[in-house]
């Protein structure tokens, strides 16, 4: 298995990153959509992150059109759109795919992790993967879970709760 911490992203902003840019933090990994009935879920995510922040979490919004082209836009227009309409203050990624022949490195492996009834391909817009401060994936979640919901909540804190592991030597 790839180490998450490897694989490479590219920021809304054009920046070139990795993963590993969030070791030793939580990250709840969501593709997003400013054009979906769950788009109202950045309301959430932003609380979420606030909330959490300061405690190690991450939430990485990953924009995606591939369900229904519900996310059409450029990146510049889709930071704005969150910024604008959501007060969205966590990290974006460059627009992504995540399914299919063109899926991004991170999806390829987030994507193996099985959980009751979401193993495999991303299905929806607003999926969440929760990665610990390890770089693991410890959690998955559907698009009709709220990110303010009980089961979220809980596997949000047990991951805070981890310790951060060791860095490497040249970190």
């Amino acid at each position: 298995m790839t180490s998450l911490h490897e694989i490479p992203l590219t920021m809304n902003d054009g920046t070139e990153t990795t993963f590993g840019r969030f070791r030793g933090q939580a990250v709840l990994v969501v593709n997003v959509a400013s054009k979906c009935g769950y788009t109202p879920q950045y309301d959430g995510l932003e609380a979420l992150y606030e909330k959490y922040k300061d405690s190690g979490l991450v939430v990485l919004g990953v924009p995606c059109n591939q369900f229904a082209g519900q996310e059409p836009g450029e990146d510049a227009e889709i930071a704005e759109f969150c910024r604008l309409n959501y007060g969205v203050t966590f990290p974006l990624t460059a627009k992504s795919k995540v399914r299919g022949k063109e899926q991004h490195p991170l999806y390829h492996e987030l994507v193996k992790f099985k959980h009751g009834i979401l193993p495999g391909i991303v299905k929806w817009n607003f999926e969440k993967f929760l990665v610990g401060r390890d770089g693991t994936v410890v959690e998955r979640f559907g698009s009709k879970t709220e990110p303010d919901d009980a089961a979220l909540l809980t596997a949000v804190e047990s991951a805070l709760a981890e310790a951060a592991p060791p860095s490497s030597p040249g970190e």
